[in-house]
């Protein structure tokens, strides 16, 4: 009787180790690998959880570049126009800034409502508007432009933030399900038979967590960041108004 006892135990130690491998990942890389066809539903929900992160991830690094380089030249570029001789240095200084610099669009664009403006009047369309309102409208058009430019990508940060965790909850309902229909086929509940299956269960749904955490405290950490931006982009609007229209800044 001891001897049997012994001999199921070693038995049922064997599977359980037996089991405990076939809940790596590395087992269910091989798994999908040698029959496709049977794990359609996880090849999907893995794919899709690759290319979530990949996305996050590059826009993560494009809008943390853009960020440095954008804080770097804000109070520069800013405070280069205001220490300017008079507006015409202060306007070929913006033209020699580079194209993804924001301020100094805002700011060309103020100047060339202004001059649009002064070459008008006496016309129509320099009568339809105030010098005052031309300048604003010009204004309020490029500082939504910028505030457009600075934010891509965090639509998609949002999205797999919000997605991802569901999209691994998918392939756990499905390795929940494989394992049922194991249980089914084999007639056992045994931790051998539904191993597998719960561990791509379990491995989806971390996936799934790994991919929407980063994206989600990135949506968070860039939210702030624009948002402050923003209201750089507002202050500087309101300023060069002032300027542009009355032909001195408001302090």
């Amino acid at each position: 009787m001891l001897q049997e006892t012994l001999i199921v135990a070693a038995a049922g130690g064997t599977n359980a180790a037996a089991a405990l491998n076939q809940m790596g990942f590395s087992h269910l890389i091989s798994e999908m690998t040698s029959n496709p066809g049977a794990f359609v539903v996880s090849w999907v929900v893995l794919l899709t959880l690759v290319i979530m992160s990949a996305a996050s991830w590059y826009w993560t690094i494009v809008n943390i570049i853009k960020s440095v380089r954008l804080r770097s030249q804000a109070d520069r570029v800013t405070a280069a126009f205001w220490e300017a001789k008079n507006a015409q240095d202060a306007i070929r200084f913006m033209e020699e800034q580079p194209r993804n610099e924001p301020f100094s669009k805002i700011a060309l664009d103020a100047a060339q409502a202004a001059a649009h403006h002064q070459r008008a009047e006496g016309t129509g369309t320099g009568e339809a508007l105030s010098r005052s309102e031309f300048v604003d409208r010009a204004l309020r058009q490029a500082v939504t432009r910028e505030s457009t430019k600075i934010q891509s990508g965090m639509i998609l940060l949002a999205t797999v933030g919000a997605t991802a965790p569901f999209v691994g909850l998918l392939g756990t309902v499905w390795g929940i399900y494989g394992a049922l229909i194991r249980i089914g086929a084999t007639g056992s509940a045994g931790i051998d038979a539904v191993a597998g299956p719960v561990g791509e269960a379990l491995i989806m749904t971390a996936i799934g967590l790994f991919v929407a955490i980063p994206a989600v405290f990135a949506y968070n950490f860039f939210s702030k960041i624009n948002a402050t931006t923003i209201a750089n982009f507002d202050t500087f609007a309101h300023d060069l108004h002032d300027f542009f229209a009355t032909g001195a800044r408001v302090r």
